[in-house]
């Protein structure tokens, strides 16, 4: 699972909210003293909410609001909770440290997680996947197969392996020696089954694998983000029809949607539209502009 928790951040517009001014409701509360005078919290207010920093966390609050209301309860703390687990099992012990260098703590990815989770139902809810569009990914879908992998870090010692492979050693032999995959390598390098809609996997792997028949392997180095790859095929699997695959072509769609900002930046319009907000404070009425220009997307 290649879960990324900087895309996640990037991707959720209605991320943590940085400053909590929604706080600041005693306009006469002193926040802080000092010789010869103090800070009340009207103060503090009326300076960060001129600040480009103020202003995006009070669109950042709308806009988590909004969404909270309408599709909040298309969204379980289960969903959540599935998601988090995905990223604790997928960095293991470095889950912490990887949190430290994200900025994040886990209330803050969870945060993100439910916001991600709530655009996506908001997405699914306004962007129907026509026919043409399930044909269209249809074509270039490739079915489930199963293959074997060596993992290293240098392009030489790959060819080295290459080198073996076609002298008559045995792939799984090889795996376990050389692999720096600690979850498969033990196992000959065997990965579990993926088809083309997998996001787990670089995409030059998967182009890689799914040229290769059963009992082949890439005799030239896979170069992908962990490092350079031997790919073995053990198993091909049988494409099947559209409608057998239909419920898996979608989420594959509705998963790249996710990743295109114009979609989702209509998604954002419409249901901020929705909402009818009126903004009281004059000097905070041009928060939501950027969201609200925003050209609608039609479905293809």
């Amino acid at each position: 699972m290649n879960l990324n928790l900087k895309k996640l951040s990037a991707a959720v517009m209605t991320a943590t909210v940085a400053l909590t001014l929604a706080a600041c409701s005693n306009e006469g509360k002193t926040m802080v003293t000092y010789k010869g005078g103090k800070i009340t919290e009207e103060q503090y207010l009326n300076k960060v909410k001129k600040t480009q920093a103020g202003q995006q966390t009070f669109s950042q609050m709308i806009i988590t609001n909004v969404f909270e209301n309408q599709y909040g309860k298309k969204v379980s703390n289960a969903d959540v909770n599935k998601m988090l687990n995905q990223y604790k099992k997928q960095y293991g012990s470095s889950f912490s440290q990887v949190l430290t260098q994200n900025g994040m703590s886990v209330a803050t990815l969870r945060e993100n997680i439910r916001s991600s989770l709530l655009m996506n139902a908001a997405m699914k809810d306004l962007k129907k996947i026509s026919t043409k569009q399930e044909e269209k990914y249809w074509k270039s879908y490739q079915p489930a197969v199963t293959v074997q992998h060596i993992l290293v870090s240098s392009k030489s010692t790959a060819n080295n392996i290459i080198k073996q492979l076609k002298a008559g050693k045995d792939f799984a032999t090889l795996a376990k020696k050389y692999s720096l995959d600690t979850n498969t390598k033990n196992k000959g390098g065997k990965l579990s089954s993926f088809d083309s809609t997998d996001t787990t996997l670089d995409d030059s792997f998967k182009t890689a694998a799914f040229k290769l028949k059963k009992g082949e392997y890439t005799t030239s180095p896979v170069k992908t983000q962990s490092g350079y790859e031997i790919i073995k095929m053990i198993k091909t699997g049988e494409k099947g029809t559209l409608k057998q695959n239909k419920a898996k072509i979608d989420k594959a769609i509705y998963a790249e949607m996710a990743q295109d900002s114009t979609v989702m930046s209509s998604v954002i319009k419409t249901v901020l539209t929705k909402a009818n907000i009126k903004i009281k404070d004059s000097s905070l009425k041009n928060v939501l502009s950027s969201y609200m220009s925003t050209t609608s997307t039609t479905n293809n």
